[in-house]
C-alpha cells in the first residue's frame, strides 16, 4: 500500500470538510468556557464523536468535562490524539476586527487565547480524516481521542496519565497553535516543556472571636470586640510576601515563573467582621521536579506562618503536578516529514485584509502584508532547537510549560506547532490575537494544515512498522535513563470557586460559584 495514496485520502477529507470544520471551530470559540466548567464544549465533542462511531467514556479520570473516545478498525496499533477546549477569564472577544466582547457578555468573561477552540477542532479533523483513510484502505488498528479540560491550569493530563489513559498507544500526536518563535511550523526536538506545579492555599478563619480575648471578659460593644485579622488579611500577606521571595526562590535566567490568582469566595460586606475564607492559587513553571519541590516547601512554610499571624488555619490543595517532557527524535522526525509534505499555512487576500483592519484598530499603520513572515515558513526541528538554545543556559534542559509533557512518559510523543495568524510589528493588545483566532478567514488556514499533519502522521505511524519499533525503542531507552513516575496523587480539583457561566432571568451571566468542597 502506497503511503502517498493513503496520505492523499486524508488530505482530501480535510479539504472537503473545510466548511463544516470552520463552523465547528466557530461554535467552540463562542462557547468559550473556562477551566473545569467546559460543559457545553465537552457535550458537543461527546455527541459528535458518538455520531462518528466512537465509543465514548464521559467524565474520564473523575473529571466531569473530560472524555475518552475510542474506535477500532481491527487488531493493530492504536494512535492517540486529543482536544483542548478551555478558555481564559478576562479575554472575552468577538470574532471581529475591533475590540468587543461576545454578544451579551462583558470583557471579563472567558475567551479563547491560544486558541483552544481551533486546537481542538484541528485534533478532531485529524482524527476523522485518519479514520476515513483507515476505512477506505483497510488499515488495521485503532484511534484514541481524549478530551482535555482545564489545560490553562495544567488540569487534566496529569490525571489522565496517572490513570492509564495514555498507556498502550503506538504514539501520541500533540499539536499546539504557534505561540512563540522559533517554535512555528516545526516540531520540538530536545528541549521540551518543563515541570509545573499548581496549588491553592485556602485560609480559613474558624474562631476569630478567640484571637484577642482579654481576661475572658467580653467587650460590651460588639463592633469594638477584638477579632482575628481573618482570611483576607492572610491572603494579602501571602500574596505580597511570596512576591518578595521571588528573587531568591527562582533563578535569574531561563524564563521560569511563579504566577498567582485570587479565587473569589463571593464575600461582599462592609461590616467589621473578618473574612472567614480566602483562596490563593499559584502556578510554578520550572525546569525540574526538584526545583518545584523546593519552591513548594518555601510557600508551604510561608502559608503556615501567615496563618498563625492572622488567626487562621491553612489547607493546601493540588490543582496539578506535571512532569517535564521526554524527547523522542523518531517521532519528531516522522511528524517533520509530514509537515514538509503538507507545507506551511497560507493566508489569502481576504484574510490579510481583516488583519490590516485589526492593525488599524490597534492604532498601527496597516501593513501591505500584515502576517508575521515566520507564519508562512517552515523551520526544521534542529534549526528551531539551535535558536531556542541561544537564550537558555547550557544546563537548562526544558523551556516554557505545558502539560502535554505527562503524555511523553507513557508513550512515544511528538509535540509540533503550526502557525496561527500573527501580525507583524506590535506590541498588540490581547484582543487582537484573540479575534484573529476566531475569524474563519484568519484561523481556518491553521486548522486545515494542523489537521492534515495530524492525519498523515497518524497514518504513517499505523502503517510503518519500522517507525513504530524505533519510536518505542527510543522511548524505552530515554525513560530508563531518568524515569519519573506519575506525580498525580490528588482528585480533580473541580470543587473550587472556578468562574463559570450561569443562566439567570437576565440571560447568560458570568458567575463565581459558591459550592463548598465535596
Amino acid at each position: 500500500m502506497s503511503i502517498s495514496v493513503v496520505r492523499s485520502t486524508a488530505i482530501n477529507w480535510v479539504e472537503t470538510a473545510r466548511a463544516g470544520l470552520s463552523a465547528d471551530c466557530a461554535q467552540i470559540f463562542d462557547f468559550a468556557e473556562p477551566a473545569w466548567r467546559e460543559y457545553r464544549s465537552c457535550a458537543w465533542y461527546v455527541e459528535r464523536l458518538r455520531a462518528e462511531g466512537f465509543t465514548v467514556e464521559e467524565g474520564s479520570g473523575g473529571m466531569p468535562t473530560a472524555f475518552c473516545a475510542e474506535w477500532s478498525n481491527g487488531a493493530g496499533p492504536v494512535v492517540g490524539m486529543y482536544a483542548e477546549y478551555d478558555a481564559v477569564p478576562g479575554n472575552c472577544q468577538a470574532a471581529t476586527v475591533h475590540e468587543a466582547p461576545r454578544f451579551g457578555l462583558s470583557g471579563h468573561s472567558a475567551g479563547h487565547t491560544d486558541p483552544h477552540s481551533a486546537l481542538g477542532i484541528s485534533g478532531l479533523a485529524g482524527l476523522l480524516a485518519t479514520k476515513a483513510a483507515m476505512e477506505q484502505h483497510g488499515i488495521k488498528g485503532g484511534l484514541r481521542f481524549t478530551g482535555e479540560p482545564a489545560e490553562k491550569v495544567r488540569g487534566s493530563k496529569p490525571i489522565h496519565a496517572a490513570k492509564g489513559y495514555y498507556d498502550g498507544l503506538a504514539g501520541m500526536l500533540s499539536f499546539h497553535p504557534f505561540y512563540m518563535l522559533p517554535m512555528c511550523n516545526t516540531v520540538r526536538w530536545d528541549t521540551h516543556c518543563g515541570a509545573a506545579y499548581s496549588m491553592i492555599y485556602r485560609f480559613i478563619c474558624d474562631a476569630p472571636h478567640k484571637f484577642g480575648v482579654m481576661n475572658g471578659a467580653p467587650i460590651p460593644q460588639s463592633h469594638s470586640d477584638i477579632r482575628a485579622p481573618g482570611a483576607n488579611d492572610a491572603l494579602v500577606m501571602m500574596y505580597s510576601q511570596a512576591r518578595m521571595l521571588r528573587d531568591t526562590m527562582l533563578p535569574h535566567v531561563g524564563g521560569w515563573s511563579i504566577s498567582e490568582a485570587i479565587l473569589s469566595t463571593g464575600q461582599a460586606t462592609a461590616d467589621n467582621l473578618p473574612a472567614g475564607l480566602a483562596e490563593l492559587q499559584y502556578m510554578i513553571r520550572v525546569p525540574s521536579v526538584a526545583m518545584a519541590e523546593q519552591l513548594l516547601a518555601r510557600l508551604d512554610a510561608l502559608s503556615h506562618n501567615i496563618a498563625g499571624l492572622t488567626g487562621c488555619r491553612v489547607e493546601r490543595h493540588w490543582v496539578c503536578k506535571s512532569r517535564p517532557g521526554l524527547a523522542n527524535h523518531t517521532m519528531a522526525s516522522l511528524v517533520w516529514d509530514e509537515i514538509q509534505q503538507v507545507g506551511a499555512p497560507f493566508w489569502d487576500r481576504s484574510a490579510k485584509n481583516l488583519m490590516r483592519q485589526v492593525q488599524q484598530n490597534c492604532g498601527m499603520k496597516p501593513d501591505e502584508n500584515p502576517i508575521l513572515p515566520a507564519c508562512e515558513k517552515l523551520i526544521s526541528p534542529q534549526d528551531a532547537e539551535a535558536i531556542l538554545r541561544e537564550s537558555l543556559p547550557p544546563n537548562q534542559l526544558n523551556s516554557t510549560s505545558d502539560d502535554y509533557t505527562d503524555m511523553t512518559w507513557h508513550t512515544p510523543t511528538a509535540r509540533f506547532y503550526i502557525a496561527r495568524p500573527a501580525l507583524k510589528g506590535g506590541p498588540y493588545p490581547a484582543w487582537a490575537m484573540n479575534a484573529l483566532g476566531g475569524m474563519a478567514q484568519t484561523i481556518d488556514p491553521m486548522v486545515q494544515v494542523a489537521a492534515k499533519v495530524l492525519a498523515c502522521s497518524a497514518l504513517r505511524l499505523l502503517v510503518d512498522d519500522d517507525a513504530r519499533t524505533a519510536a518505542h525503542k527510543e522511548f524505552n531507552r530515554r525513560k530508563a535513563e531518568n524515569d519519573i513516575p506519575p506525580l498525580c496523587d490528588y482528585p480533580a480539583p473541580i470543587q473550587f470557586k472556578w468562574p463559570e457561566y450561569v443562566e439567570t432571568t437576565r440571560g447568560t451571566d458570568w458567575y463565581i460559584p459558591t459550592m463548598e468542597p465535596l
